[in-house]
């Protein structure tokens, strides 16, 4: 049986539910090295609900330092253009500043490990994540068009430095095979805690989206796909119809199922959740509809919103199949090349990104 923490907090004092998530997930942090990983997804203001909010990152910090932690060190491998770029993502996420002293660039220092994937032999991993006694993973509460919940499974694929991430997305080619292998850079190095900051969430046209929901939250477990199951339930949406889910399942990692999962605190449905637009016209029921929801997905192509674009031409930079062109001002998109990552909506300073 697994456990979720659902615990009521707000940005002012959610020091509360971070120690209620230690009492209820015990960990032995005296003496012990601990590393600590928001989620960092680009160079966003805290005000934006795109990255881990500081001031769970500074209670998590605080009951380290008060429970005798030997080392902390918090890092991310963010979605910046270039490793020297980390420090600046961080400083406008205020995360920076939350991380004080114990903020480490983690992409400059990876290990290469033996990756029994289909997708690769070997990759490398940020030698501060696989040194750590303790492994704590601080996911955000949103939406992904490709995996319709980003949270704490798909929290780990930033263990990955470098441009292992978007060559990830070239090999893996489609929705589908991304999903797997999520779940298998998941297993490189499984978090020890996962606390999610659901104070305020993401809806929509997630990871990076206008659309942000009070939530007033914070969630945590021990298990990642316990956790995200009941995220996908409370957004509205079956978690057995999330193809990332349904691998870590089969593969070990945790149960979705409802009757495998204790909620420690209130579970309740998001009203009118507004999940992303490759949600959109599912179906309750199996496999089938799984495929179904693949396929729709596989369809779908950016757009750039000519009111927000600024023509920056980050996308085209950061999209590791070069279908992205700039023309008239705006981003074009080759369809036949196009792979369906969505690394340029990910990495769109102004939300310019649609989905369709």
């Amino acid at each position: 049986m697994h456990k979720v923490m659902i615990h009521p907090a707000d940005y002012g004092d959610c020091s509360g539910a971070i120690e209620r998530a230690f009492e209820i997930f015990p960990l032995e942090i005296e003496g012990r090295k601990v590393m600590v990983k928001p989620n960092v997804l680009s160079a966003m203001g805290p005000e934006e609900g795109v990255t881990t909010h500081p001031a769970v990152l500074s209670a998590v910090i605080e009951k380290l330092e008060k429970s005798g932690a030997a080392e902390i060190i918090v890092g991310d491998n963010t979605g910046a253009r270039s490793y020297g770029a980390n420090e600046e993502t961080f400083r406008k996420s205020g995360l920076l500043e939350a991380a004080g002293r114990y903020y480490q660039n983690i992409g400059t220092s990876a290990r290469e490990v033996v990756f029994s994937s289909r997708f690769f032999d070997k990759l490398s991993v940020s030698s501060a994540i696989l040194d750590a006694d303790i492994y704590i993973s601080l996911p955000k509460f949103k939406t992904h068009g490709l995996t319709i919940v980003t949270a704490a499974v798909k929290n780990n694929y930033g263990i990955l430095p470098g441009g292992q991430k978007g060559k990830g997305h070239r090999i893996a080619g489609d929705p589908l095979n991304f999903n797997e292998l999520v779940v298998d850079v998941f297993g490189l190095r499984v978090p020890d805690l996962i606390i999610v900051d659901a104070v305020v969430g993401m809806e929509g046209n997630g990871p990076v989206s206008t659309d942000l929901r009070q939530i007033g939250k914070i969630m945590a477990s021990d298990n990642a796909v316990a956790l995200d199951a009941t995220i996908s339930r409370m957004m509205g949406f079956d978690p057995a119809h999330l193809r990332f889910i349904q691998v870590a399942k089969e593969k070990g990692y945790g149960d979705h199922d409802e009757g495998m999962i204790e909620i420690i605190g209130e579970f309740s449905p998001i009203p009118d959740f507004k999940l992303p637009p490759s949600a959109e016209g599912r179906v309750e029921g199996g496999h089938p509809e799984m495929k179904e929801l693949l396929e729709r997905q596989a369809r779908m192509r950016p757009k750039a919103d000519e009111a927000l674009c600024t023509g920056c031409e980050t996308c085209v930079e950061q999209c590791p199949v070069s279908a992205l062109a700039m023309a008239d001002g705006l981003p074009q998109v080759d369809p036949d090349k196009c792979i369906v990552c969505f690394c340029c909506q990910e990495n769109c300073p102004e939300k310019a990104i649609q989905l369709r």
